[in-house]
């Protein structure tokens, strides 16, 4: 069986080149922790008990505050726990907020970019770590100098330049950049790619492989954790994208969930808190639970994106 048969198999074929015959050795009992190293146990967990509530605290607010009132709202001394709960804030927020509409336009943006990103960070991930060509390392160089450019720098001379060929108005300028690669995730793809053994993708060749069918029928079904990690990163930086659409997006039909929001919070003033966090809440469902079911894959992704043989 070839390597483009079964990669999974040659992968676990390429790292393990044999099998250890050896008697397993005893394993050692636990020793007894000292008093220091307790301290520094509960020390650190408090520390990341703090930090989880500080964190934690703006969502509970949030998610409480949309079944209060508004006289428990802005109550002094600060109610933490609504005294009546009370769903009318759902009711006139979803009446007053196009969120059916607002949503659709925010998938239509976030499907295809975070397509793109995967697609088009792993090609130029795999160009710059399996590819052997002259000045990859210098080239791979300057794509991650470019992270360090702030957006600010460059938003004005893209939209002169989207705005010039008659892309403001629509999604383009919001989805196209997102298939010629992001910095970032070309080098979680690079540094996941590394962790890939050569013998692998070099018995390919020895097959008569070339270059484009190594990448799709070896590497890429070897590399589904980062790829999903990278397309979780894209969503919820497309799902929470403001300022993109601010700039590009001319027509309320067309506005996202967070630019709507903003929108929303503005038209209602201090008058609709309630409705405001109660629309918040709802917005928040998706990505709560697109990260519980993808959780474990994107953890694994990013974890063994820093593994390298």
């Amino acid at each position: 069986m070839t390597a483009i048969q079964n990669p999974t198999a040659a992968a676990a074929a390429a790292r393990e080149p044999g099998r250890n015959t050896a008697p397993s050795k005893p394993v050692p009992r636990h020793r007894r922790r000292t008093w220091p190293q307790i301290a520094e146990s509960i020390a650190k967990h408090s520390v990341l008990i703090v930090l989880s509530v500080v964190f934690l605290m703006p969502l509970f607010w949030m998610v409480t505050g949309a079944f209060k009132t508004q006289a428990d709202i802005g109550a002094f001394p600060v109610k933490w726990f609504p005294e009546t709960i009370t769903t009318g804030n759902f009711s006139y927020g979803l009446a007053t907020f196009p969120l059916l509409q607002y949503f659709w336009n925010t998938l239509v943006i976030c499907v295809p970019s975070m397509i793109g990103a995967a697609l088009s960070s792993a090609m130029v991930g795999y160009g710059v770590s399996k590819i052997r060509w002259p000045w990859r390392n210098g080239v791979f160089t300057i794509l991650i100098a470019t992270m360090m450019v702030p957006f600010y720098v460059t938003m004005v001379p893209l939209f002169v330049a989207y705005r010039d060929i008659g892309w403001t108005g629509t999604y383009l300028p919001l989805i196209v950049p997102t298939f010629f690669g992001i910095p970032f995730f070309i080098f979680l793809m690079r540094q996941f790619f590394l962790g890939i053994p050569e013998a692998l993708s070099d018995a390919a060749r020895i097959d008569g492989a070339g270059e484009l069918r190594i990448f799709i029928q070896v590497i890429l079904p070897l590399c589904k954790p980062a790829l999903a990690a990278v397309m979780l990163f894209q969503f919820l930086a497309s799902w929470s994208d403001l300022l993109g659409p601010l700039l590009y997006l001319t027509k309320s039909s067309q506005y996202t969930l967070s630019l709507g929001l903003t929108f929303f919070q503005g038209a209602q003033g201090d008058t609709a808190v309630g409705p405001l966090m109660a629309v918040s809440t709802i917005i928040l469902i998706p990505i709560v639970v697109l990260f519980f079911f993808a959780q474990k894959t994107f953890i694994q992704g990013i974890t063994m994106s820093g593994i390298k043989d």
